[in-house]
């Protein structure tokens, strides 16, 4: 995909197009489950666009205005909004596929997944960044990144399972203090249901993992799909057969990683260490 850039919408922004759709839906006599029957997609995608969690797309804010008539209202303050360029185009399309996932399965080598991470860590994964992003950047990609997490704790969150190797877990990024609360953080999520976590400990003999992160997902309609990034590049991919390769990987990965138990165990040895 293309590095180049483009804006992602601010989050209020969002919040108040989101707002102006559910007041054009109310008057109009329709629930978000009747309105979302209209256009074929889910009632929970329609309450995320309504919340400001999940943008409104060009194509689908024509549809609704003339579905609602608006005049035009939500295709024109979805124009006019402001923009804060921080996401790369080859980010955005995942973004909006993990919202939306059923099952998440990620494999991460270099640093605690975006997921599971705490505020101090992420803050120092973006202050580590190669050219510096300047302060106001950092703390708008650190509420983006928390922001995220909220997939975890849904009404019906996606079964997700994570398999981290011990290494990412080693590294100090920021200190001893933000080293801690980030594993505390991973012990406790560890404990979420639905949420799988397993550390691939030093010291293996194997490893399927050698070639990089990657992450897999399901979307609601049963379409598998695998994400892998470069240092300035990304690869979102839906070719099954690609798609199939990863999957085998990851399954692999899981036999050589600690089980749950273990993992939970191996955490609280790393703690006990601090």
């Amino acid at each position: 995909m293309s590095t180049t850039r483009r804006s992602r919408r601010n989050a209020s922004a969002m919040k108040m197009v989101g707002a102006l759709l559910a007041l054009y839906r109310e008057a109009a006599g329709y629930t978000q489950k009747s309105l979302g029957e209209q256009f074929g997609i889910s009632e929970e995608q329609i309450a995320s666009i309504e919340q400001g969690r999940r943008p409104l797309k060009p194509d689908l804010a024509e549809g609704l205005d003339e579905f609602l008539d608006t005049k035009g209202a939500l295709s024109t303050a979805l124009s006019r909004m402001p923009e804060v360029d921080l996401v790369p185009m080859w980010a955005e399309e995942y973004l909006d596929r993990e919202r939306e996932a059923i099952v998440i399965s990620w494999y991460e080598s270099l640093l605690v997944p975006g997921l599971l991470q705490t505020e101090a860590y992420a803050r120092a994964v973006f202050r580590n960044r190669v050219p510096v992003y300047d302060q106001d950047e950092v703390e708008q990609l650190v509420a983006a990144r928390i922001e995220r997490r909220e997939v975890l704790h849904q009404k019906v969150p996606p079964m997700t399972s994570f398999v981290i190797w011990e290494a990412a877990l080693r590294d100090q990024l920021d200190g001893r203090d933000v080293h801690l609360e980030q594993l505390r953080h991973l012990r406790k999520y560890a404990e979420l249901p639905g949420l799988t976590l397993q550390i691939l400990p030093l010291g293996r003999t194997s490893h399927a993992g050698l070639e990089g992160p990657f992450i897999l997902l399901e979307t609601p309609e049963h379409q598998r799909l695998a994400y892998s990034e470069t240092q300035r590049d990304s690869t979102l991919i839906a070719n099954p057969d690609e798609v199939g390769i990863l999957t085998q990987k990851y399954a692999m990965l899981r036999t050589q990683a600690l089980n749950a138990e273990d993992t939970r165990d191996l955490l609280d040895r790393l703690l006990g260490e601090q």
